[in-house]
């Protein structure tokens, strides 16, 4: 009788061996693709600058505040410099006692040169003008016309002088170099400034009407970043309201501590509602420079273990590990040793052993 059981067991086992498992399967899909990626990036200004004084004085008046709207060539704030001042007076007066010191050798070498016309042409009669006299009037000509031309050198650089110093005295008036607003004072009427460091700014000034919103791309995204691309961000600030960046530069060198290569967008904000420090999360469209190989959702099968598809090879079940990346529409992109065309169990499961029979029916996607 034991035996017996034994046979029938057996029987079964062989039966169950040979059975075919129905399953439905699809084909790989192959086709370039684009998708969408959430990104946060940070907003920046398109220009930012701290302006300090260009030489020492007081601060006599402070034109803007924090939050003035300015324009180039705007003056936002005048020093006054009392040394700078003695300074010109100074340098203007050393050049016109040079200018008349050159007025007064001019004036000497005029009469030398008169002298020295006057005994050369007595010179013509014989015996009427010894030959030292005209030697001696020739090089008193020349020397007072070197005194002249040397006077003239000195005039110009005393006038270069005072024109350096008319152009530091021009720095007392601190002007926009371009259009933006004013987001930080730092001194008030009164305050002692000098020539630019590190601790003494007056004025912080951005270009906030048009801005740079900076995204880090992950790694295995840079090679689908398109140049010229719109993209949609929306900020805290203004929930249900979406704006837009241009992708304008990108770095070309990746963070070696996030793997993230930095992509700037240009950002319009006539109106300056967005400011720069404001978070944005972006919706970073990537489209692949390669065929991108797509699958249902519900084909990849992830254990503890593996992530794989099961692929049907004449009949038989083929375990293929894959890597599983984003959505596209309804279908999802994966890496592996795949080809375009091979069919794939449509709704995966670890059940289907490697090596299962299967009998197949195609659907659609």
């Amino acid at each position: 009788m034991k035996k017996h059981r034994t046979v029938v067991l057996a029987a079964m086992l062989v039966a169950a061996a040979g059975a075919q498992q129905s399953v439905d399967v699809v084909r790989v899909v192959s086709k370039a693709s684009e998708r969408t990626l959430t990104l946060p990036g940070e907003i920046f200004p398109y220009l930012a600058v701290d302006l300090h004084a260009r030489v020492s004085g007081f601060v006599d008046k402070v034109n803007v505040d924090r939050g003035s709207v300015v324009t180039q060539g705007q003056t936002l704030m005048t020093l006054i410099a009392p040394e700078l001042a003695a300074q010109v007076a100074e340098a203007e007066s050393k050049a016109g006692s040079i200018e008349s010191q050159q007025s007064e050798a001019q004036a000497k070498l005029i009469s030398a040169e008169s002298t020295y016309r006057s005994l050369k042409a007595a010179a013509a009669t014989p015996g009427a003008v010894a030959a030292n006299e005209l030697v001696d009037a020739e090089q008193a000509m020349e020397a007072n016309r070197s005194h002249v031309q040397s006077l003239e050198g000195s005039i110009r650089a005393a006038r270069a002088a005072v024109q350096a110093l008319r152009e530091l005295e021009a720095y007392l008036k601190v002007a926009a170099p371009f259009d933006g607003v004013v987001t930080a004072r730092y001194v008030h009427p009164g305050a002692l400034v000098g020539p630019v460091a590190a601790s003494n700014a007056l004025l912080r000034l951005e270009h906030n009407s048009r801005l740079r919103l900076v995204a880090a791309v992950p790694e295995a995204d840079v090679g689908g970043i398109v140049t010229g691309a719109r993209v949609p961000f929306t900020v805290p600030a203004y929930p249900g309201e979406t704006f837009f960046g241009v992708v304008a530069r990108v770095a070309r060198s990746l963070d070696l501590k996030t793997r993230t290569m930095p992509v700037e967008l240009d950002v319009p904000n006539p109106s300056l509602r967005l400011a720069p420090g404001m978070y944005a999360q972006m919706q970073w469209p990537v489209r692949s420079r390669r065929a991108s190989l797509l699958v249902p959702p519900t084909s990849v099968v992830t254990t503890n273990e593996r992530q794989f598809l099961i692929r049907v090879n004449d009949g038989i079940a083929e375990w293929v590990n894959v890597t599983r990346r984003s959505a596209v529409g309804e279908l999802v992109e994966v890496l592996g040793p795949l080809s375009a065309g091979d069919l794939i169990v449509r709704r995966g499961s670890d059940e289907i052993r490697e090596g299962t029979r299967l009998q197949v029916r195609q659907v659609a996607q």
